[in-house]
């Protein structure tokens, strides 16, 4: 590590892995809800679990994207961060915001809308904290030396923050409403998202393989620009059914199939840099997360984006567990598995160590992985027959409820070996064997810097 500022990533980190824990297990909760629809419902309604779980995927993820800002600016600029004190008060703020959300949802107060349920004072409270973020990285960058990586990411990072406005426009069209709610949802995930995932994949490869910067920023300008070309008018695929012109149904299908490009450019572009890399880099968990995120995003958010994005297909499939199996892997591929990757690299640094633990890392990698892999094939199965009974057959929604009960037995099993992977990953970050650890200096530099 060669900036002290950067340990102001190490408590983002902390903060990013505890609400990891919190929302797997909040998902496990909420799939054995599907296997026995009455546990826990006098005490905390399925609907409350839902958005503990996906509230909290959220804001670790971003905790996950902040710390990750905190710790590869200074490098690539060169220089330490504006105001580390900042950067606590901005950490202070969203988990005083997450405690205060989580405790809102318990006694049923929520905004009611999907992924946007919180109160509106912690609404204001994110806002607050994404501008004392931007200030700080951007006052960081400006002082410092440039780099596509650091151009990217703030384009991304500036981008995410200011879609978050939309949050607050909620009108009493509902056909206006689901439009402004998809520009933070889509244009978040499918757009400002991907350019964050690019140039934090692009600084992990440019460490870890010892590839050219020339060539890791010409494959990262290209992957920028298709995701923009393609995220933006993709929004589209969620517009054909809420009431919007129907021209969306050709302008949504037709830019959502790009949208397959900049996850199979990713995955190239991470096997191209590790083929030509010259560099056996000692952490082999943090190489191994990098491929892995690239692979399985290009196969969760492109692959089986794709599989029900047209507007005929999505016309039958919409709101199916098709749509559940596209979420979770595409999540987990794309930023979960991401942010894992950064950790695994950052944490041995940010603690003064050898990379350690890197069995039980990788352990963790193929229980998360393979569970995941499942979970989507069980639940691409359980849509298809859902499509055909409730949609084209026209049975009712709960008599095929009833016969995907199967299905959902096994989504959770598969979830439960997602929960024993994180928990197994969240050990090897924080526990360190005795002969794991080495005293940094000029003899024994940390790997990785």
């Amino acid at each position: 590590m060669k900036y002290q500022s950067q340990k102001v990533a190490y408590w983002y980190i902390l903060a990013a892995m505890a609400l990891f824990g919190v929302q797997v297990l909040g998902g496990l909760v909420a799939g054995w809800i599907y296997v026995s629809p009455n546990f826990l419902s006098e005490l905390i309604p399925f609907n409350v679990i839902r958005m503990i779980h996906t509230n909290a995927l959220i804001v670790w993820l971003l905790l996950g994207f902040f710390g990750a800002a905190y710790f590869l600016i200074p490098e690539e600029s060169e220089r330490e961060l504006w105001s580390p004190k900042l950067a606590y008060l901005q950490l202070i703020i969203l988990l005083v915001g997450t405690l205060g959300a989580v405790g809102s949802y318990l006694v049923g107060i929520h905004g009611g809308r999907e992924f946007l349920e919180q109160p509106l004072w912690v609404k204001f409270g994110i806002l607050v904290a994404a501008l004392i973020f931007l200030l700080n990285i951007s006052m960081t960058v400006l002082a410092g030396k440039k780099t596509a990586i650091t151009n990217v990411l703030l384009l991304g990072l500036w981008l995410l923050s200011l879609l978050w406005v939309f949050a607050f426009i909620n009108p009493d069209n509902l056909s206006l409403d689901k439009m402004y709610w998809w520009f933070v949802v889509h244009l978040w995930v499918e757009a400002t998202w991907e350019l964050v995932m690019a140039a934090i994949l692009a600084f992990l490869l440019l460490k870890l393989t010892g590839v050219d910067r020339e060539v890791v920023e010409k494959w990262l300008y290209v992957i920028v620009a298709t995701a923009l070309f393609s995220g933006i008018l993709g929004t589209g695929h969620h517009f054909y059914w809420i009431g919007l012109p129907e021209y969306w149904q050709w302008v949504g299908s037709i830019f959502s199939t790009f949208e397959v490009i900049p996850f199979f450019l990713m995955m190239s572009f991470a096997f191209v840099m590790v083929w030509k890399g010259r560099k056996n880099h000692p952490n082999k968990a943090a190489l191994l997360w990098s491929l892995g995120s690239s692979t399985v995003a290009f196969f969760g958010a492109g692959v089986w984006g794709f599989l029900h994005t047209l507007h005929g297909v999505n016309f039958y499939s919409h709101g199916t567990q098709i749509t559940a199996a596209h979420g979770h892997l595409a999540f987990y591929g794309a930023y979960v598995a991401l942010n894992l990757a950064l950790f695994s690299y950052a944490m041995p640094m940010l603690r003064e160590r050898a990379p350690y633990n890197q069995v039980l890392n990788m352990v963790s990698f193929w229980l998360m992985t393979g569970g995941m892999a499942f979970m989507t094939f069980v639940l691409t199965f359980a849509g298809t027959i859902q499509t055909h009974m409730q949609r084209v057959v026209g049975d009712y929604y709960m008599d095929v409820q009833d016969s995907l009960s199967v299905f959902y037995l096994m989504r959770f099993g598969a979830g439960a070996a997602v929960v024993i992977g994180a928990l197994l990953f969240i050990y090897s970050m924080l526990v360190v064997r005795k002969d794991e650890v080495i005293a940094p200096g000029p003899a024994n530099p940390v790997p990785g810097e």
